[in-house]
């Protein structure tokens, strides 16, 4: 049997992270990680902060912002099935409606109840609200069963709660 190149090489497993640009992300991180139930990712072992193990890893100085890497910017899930989400700082404020969003699904599905799944998606935007969270709008209609909440984080990133 011929094999191919393809299937002689290593192939490294892939990972994937979220990279959302923003202008605080000690906030955002803040926010996130009580919205997903993640967690700040802690620097690598043997350093006490990010930017002491990128300095060590050899990003110059002159590249990392004042207090980028001194906090943790990046969360992770502690059951590590989530992707990260890392909260890069960059200068320009958000303009326009974002592309993509988070949904976050906490009703159950359209198998539970609507008075149920309507109970749940209200308790995560109070939660959120109390985060940071502002809705934009909540929608119940019980002759479809469709129940959600559209909300912005604390820097206008839309995201639903189904």
């Amino acid at each position: 049997m011929e094999t191919t190149a393809r299937e002689t090489r290593e192939t490294p497993e892939m990972t994937v992270q979220l990279t959302i640009d923003c202008s605080d992300p000690q906030r955002m991180v803040a926010f996130w990680a009580e919205a997903l139930g993640y967690v700040p990712e802690p620097p690598p072992a043997g350093h006490a902060t990010w930017r002491a193990h990128w300095v060590a890893a050899g990003v110059p100085e002159e590249e990392l912002p004042p207090g980028a890497g001194d906090v943790p910017e990046s969360i992770v899930d502690p059951s590590g099935r989530g992707p990260r989400v890392w909260f890069q700082q960059v200068p320009e404020p958000k303009v326009a409606k974002n592309r993509w969003h988070f949904d976050l699904k906490v009703g159950g599905g359209r198998e539970v109840p609507l008075e149920v799944r309507a109970r749940r998606v209200g308790e995560t935007v109070e939660r959120l609200v109390g985060a940071g969270a502002t809705v934009l709008r909540i929608e119940q209609d019980p002759d479809t069963g469709f129940c959600a909440a559209a909300l912005r984080d604390p820097e206008g990133n839309e995201f639903d709660v189904v």
